[in-house]
């Protein structure tokens, strides 16, 4: 069992980073567009 939740964990390990890289940039990228699209909208 040990050796499993050692797989597990290592899995974890590596899968976090690009998904917490991939999720700023995804979050980053819709309130930026959020923000132009207000800009757009009080200019018209």
């Amino acid at each position: 069992m040990s050796t499993f939740e050692s797989v597990i964990w290592h899995i974890l390990g590596y899968a976090a980073m690009p998904v917490i890289i991939l999720s700023g940039f995804v979050g980053v990228a819709a309130v930026s567009i959020w923000l132009l699209s207000l800009g757009k909208d009080k200019q018209q």
